[in-house]
Parts: C-alpha cells; structure tokens; sequence
C-alpha cells in the first residue's frame, strides 16, 4: 500500500471484488433501485418474532448469498467485517455466528459498508488474508427504537422524517478475479466543524 497525500491510500495490487448481495425490505421494493436486489421482503418481519431478529436473519442471509455467489467454500473466508446500527453489533453478531469466521463487528452508522471494504481490503492487500467477506445492515423498525420513536408508541411522523433502510448488503473480496476493484482508499477523519 501507498501513501498519497494526507490520507488516500493505493493497494499494491488491486482488490478484487468476487460477489455481492443485497436483500431488502417492502419499502425499498417499490423504490428506483428495486431491478437490482437480489431479493426483497413482502414484510419486515420475514417470518421472525421481532424486527431484531429478522435484521438478523437479513443480514445472514444476504452474506449466506454473497459467499454462494462467490463459488467459494466459507473455509476459504478468513475474515468478516460486518455491522448494523444496534448496540454492540447485535444484529450482525448473532446473525453471522453459525458461519465460525474471525468477525470485526463495526459500527459506523451510514459508513459501516465502506468502513468493511476499507478494512477488508487492507486485510488482503497487507497479506493478512486471501478472501474476505464484508456486510451490514439495518432495520427501519429496530433502528426506530434505538435512534428515534418506538413504532410501539404510534408517534405521528412528520412527512420530512427520515426513513432508515431495511436491508443488508454485502461482499466478498479476494486477491484473485476478473474485477471490479478497490484500488485506492481514503479514511475518514474526525474533526470539529470549521477545521
């Protein structure tokens, strides 16, 4: 990897992004982006006893998917870099735990995605893994209770509330393959505002 400038990096040799996947709720079914998931949800508890747990079950199943996708045995994955937007990664810890791989729980909120490409990539292009698998997701309903008004309280939503995506996407990254690539990353910084 190499420096450029104050905090933009170039791999060594690019990454390889072998398969991704995405699984999404009802609401963004009937959005512009519908044609390209891989599949959408006739409703947000998709079979489980609470919004947590079908998060959960979003969230395997869309990095079940990506590794199939990939054509590679989940032995061959060395690392996963997953998160969602609950306290201590829950959705992403239980629902990843039966793949038996190295996790990195990350919490970024809206950056957690790229924060595990970021990551994964680094992990492959310093030698520290082959394969890499990388996800998040979030829940409309879960996210309401930890960030807003529990839908259980039946708040009026102002028509400008914001609506937090119920979905998962995922990737699994590789030194080998035919491409796209991550060939350049730059982090973030923190900083207060006006600096």
């Amino acid at each position: 990897m190499k420096k450029i400038g104050n905090q933009s990096y170039f791999m060594s040799k690019p990454v390889n992004i072998l398969s991704t996947a995405c699984i999404v709720g009802p609401k963004e079914k009937d959005g512009p982006l519908n044609p390209y998931f891989d599949q959408c949800l006739e409703d947000e508890f998709w079979g489980e006893s609470s919004w947590e747990k079908a998060e959960s079950k979003i969230i395997k199943e869309t990095v079940n998917l990506a590794i199939a996708k990939s054509k590679l045995p989940s032995s061959d994955i060395d690392f996963c870099f997953a998160g969602d937007l609950l306290n201590q990664c829950i959705s992403s810890s239980f629902g990843l735990r039966e793949l038996n791989l190295p996790f990195f729980g990350i919490f970024g909120a809206c950056s957690t995605f790229g924060e595990a490409l970021t990551l994964g990539a680094m992990s492959i292009d310093g030698d520290f893994a082959t394969n890499v698998v990388c996800g998040a997701s979030s829940h409309f309903c879960s996210a309401e209770k930890q960030f807003r008004f529990p839908l259980e309280l039946g708040n009026q939503r102002a028509p400008s509330s914001q609506w937090t995506v119920t979905g998962s996407g995922a990737a699994v990254l590789s030194k080998e393959g035919e491409g796209p690539y991550i060939t350049a990353i730059t982090p973030r910084k923190n900083c207060r505002h006006g600096n």
